[in-house]
């Protein structure tokens, strides 16, 4: 990122930036509506004034009969040209300022005008004497009133004109003093090492920075939570792992050693077989875990509509032969359209794990009950078993990954109900493990809301 891509993207530029443009914004609306408001005053003022000069013309005009020639006013101050009045007697001039010329100042007999007196603007006032016959003009220049305005405007723009600066410094101190907490949670962050997943201390965090710090704080608790499963997975997924894997090498060392004993030979290459079987399994659950980590996020109400009861006879249909080669019973009742919100692959996985559990861990010619069945709002999905059943301390820790009820004599690796439990939770589904009060063994009941 260049220099002024990263001033273009900076906090404290843009607080800055909006607050002096602020500030100038509205320093210029005062000025512009002192300015109007000023000269409207102004103007009323002084032509208040010039009426009241022309009213004491009129008061002490010069008497006609006596007047023989035009009456000059002397000029008592230098400001005596702004100003100037004439008084016309029968229509001619009978008396003047010294800076009035002898041609009427205005052609309106009564009332202001704005009229151009050579170069200059003047602002003239016309009135009748005492007799109709007279004819009274006071006037005042323009300039003067805009002196006059500029005169109270210098007092406002000088002032603010030298202040700005000093506000553009004291806005970019304030501003960055303000935002040093965030400068100092970046460098904190910065210097943490990767593996540092404690919390960040919310003492004396300013308050818009303490939803952030808990976020923060969250995302922290999550990660640690992440990585002490991630690390409590591999080591167990490597156990396991281990096993099947010794047990191929030594049904491998079996048969090499077997020579010409064909049943011998036989024997080890079909446990070799059931070695790599279980191992494809365990690393086909594995692979299914880290889908289900990976999709941890999903939202159930984004996902697609999937019929429970057809999943559930494409299942049941796939492990029959199994559950008849042992000469188990397995009996499904499933009503037509249970619609469940879900990945229709992930719930294949949820029913599939469920029904080979109950299959796997009875004993021969048991019986095992799949009943699908829409409750009010909810769906559910419930798997009887007539098997041994299980204490509640094992119930209680069914989906612990790599944990298995030992003495079944069914190889596994434990991973089933950790996948079942996390189906179940990106789907939104809950489930209950209990006993089965007909069958005597496991009673598993998922329930999906509407």
């Amino acid at each position: 990122m260049t220099q002024e891509e990263s001033r273009s993207n900076s906090l404290q530029a843009r607080l800055l930036a909006l607050v002096l443009g602020l500030v100038t914004a509205v320093w210029l609306a005062s000025v512009a509506w002192t300015w109007f408001d000023a000269s409207h005053e102004l103007d009323e003022l002084l032509d208040g004034h010039l009426a009241q000069a022309a009213a004491l013309l009129v008061v002490q005009q010069l008497d006609p009969e006596h007047d023989d020639g035009v009456a000059d006013a002397p000029s008592l101050h230098k400001y005596a040209p702004r100003a100037a009045f004439q008084i016309f007697h029968e229509g001619r001039l009978a008396s003047r300022s010294s800076s009035a010329g002898a041609a009427p100042m205005s052609s309106v007999a009564r009332g202001f005008s704005t009229v151009r007196v050579g170069d200059e603007s003047w602002r003239v006032f016309a009135t009748q004497g005492a007799q109709r016959d007279v004819q009274v003009y006071v006037g005042e220049k323009m300039e003067s009133r805009r002196a006059i305005l500029w005169a109270v405007l210098r007092s406002m723009l000088l002032p603010l004109m030298f202040l700005l600066p000093l506000l553009a410094v004291a806005g970019w101190w304030a501003v960055r003093r303000g935002l040093s907490p965030l400068r100092d949670l970046s460098r904190l962050l910065g210097k943490r090492q990767p593996h540092a997943l404690e919390p960040v201390a919310l003492a004396g965090m300013p308050l818009e920075l303490q939803p952030v710090v808990r976020s923060l704080n969250g995302l922290f608790e999550r990660i640690g939570h992440m990585v002490i499963l991630e690390r409590r997975f591999t080591s167990d997924a490597a156990h396991e792992l281990r096993t099947p894997i010794a047990g191929i090498r030594a049904q491998v060392q079996v048969a090499l050693g077997a020579g010409a004993d064909s049943q011998q030979l036989q024997h080890a290459l079909q446990a070799t077989l059931t070695g790599c079987d279980r191992a494809t399994r365990l690393v086909e659950q594995l692979l299914t875990l880290a889908r289900l980590e990976a999709e941890s996020g999903a939202s159930p109400a984004n996902a697609a509509m999937v019929d429970l009861g057809a999943v559930a006879q494409r299942v049941a249909a796939d492990l029959a032969p199994a559950a008849l080669a042992r000469q188990q019973a397995l009996e499904l009742d499933a009503a037509e359209r249970c619609l469940v919100r879900g990945d229709e692959t992930l719930t294949g996985v949820l029913v599939r794990n469920l029904m080979d559990n109950a299959l796997r861990y009875s004993p021969d010619a048991a019986r095992v009950l799949v009943s699908v069945t829409t409750l009010g709002p909810q769906v559910q999905l419930r798997v009887q078993d007539s098997g041994s059943g299980m204490t509640e301390e094992e119930m209680s820790r069914l989906g612990e990954r790599f944990f298995r009820v030992l003495g079944h004599g069914q190889p596994g690796s434990g991973l089933g109900w950790s996948i079942v439990r996390r189906v179940a939770e990106v789907s939104g589904a809950q489930i209950a493990v209990a006993r089965s009060a007909s069958l005597g063994g496991l009673d598993v009941t998922v329930k999906w809301p509407a």
